[in-house]
């Protein structure tokens, strides 16, 4: 397995995804339900967003093969989204929130968890590492960001009592500084290698 694939899949997902960010949202929208069915719907919300991942991550190319698009435009538009994801998470993500009967699938599952940013990060990803042993790093990135993101989701009632509103604005705008720098040096490597290749 290549283990630089899993680190930067996981690190770049888990960034994005941003579960604690997610939290006061997601304990928002099922707080009508019973217990038993917010663990449900954390799982639910957790999966669907991985399959979604997990897809283009492993069928991405031939999409852009399809489209006839370089894998150098693909970073560049993927840098520019995750600027967008990481600007939305220093607003925050209430403005976006909107009333749905299945709150499991949208927002929660996407565009929170699996939204632009993340598809087109795992696209640049899976890209970056082809081969056996660089597809199986960004998918056991993935399933890792994935369960990290259930639990964290199950949990989202005691953490939410035990942080405060201000903690979590904090570290959700770290995690949008760290974004950020990510989708730069997205660009940035684009940018870099159309011109040597030109």
């Amino acid at each position: 397995m290549d283990w630089l694939a899993f680190s930067e899949t996981a690190v770049t997902l888990f960034v994005i995804m941003d579960p604690l960010g997610t939290v006061p949202i997601f304990v928002r929208l099922i707080a009508k339900r019973t217990p038993s069915q917010q663990r449900w719907a954390a799982v639910q919300a957790a999966a669907v967003a991985g399959v979604l991942v997990t897809a283009f991550a492993l069928f991405g190319r031939l999409l852009l093969g399809y489209l006839h698009v370089s894998v150098q435009s693909l970073a560049i538009a993927g840098g520019l989204l995750l600027l967008l994801v990481a600007l939305e998470m220093f607003r925050g993500y209430a403005s976006s929130i909107t009333s749905e009967v299945n709150v499991v699938l949208v927002p929660l599952a996407t565009p929170l968890l699996a939204g632009p940013g993340a598809i087109a990060a795992i696209m640049v990803l899976s890209n970056r590492h082809p081969g056996e042993a660089g597809q199986l790093g960004v998918v056991l990135g993935v399933v890792v960001v994935v369960a990290t993101v259930a639990v964290v989701l199950v949990l989202a009632g005691t953490i939410a009592r035990l942080l405060r509103p201000s903690v979590i604005d904090l570290l959700t705008r770290v995690q949008a500084l760290l974004l950020s720098a990510i989708a730069v040096q997205l660009i940035v490597d684009s940018v870099r290698q159309l011109v040597v290749g030109a």
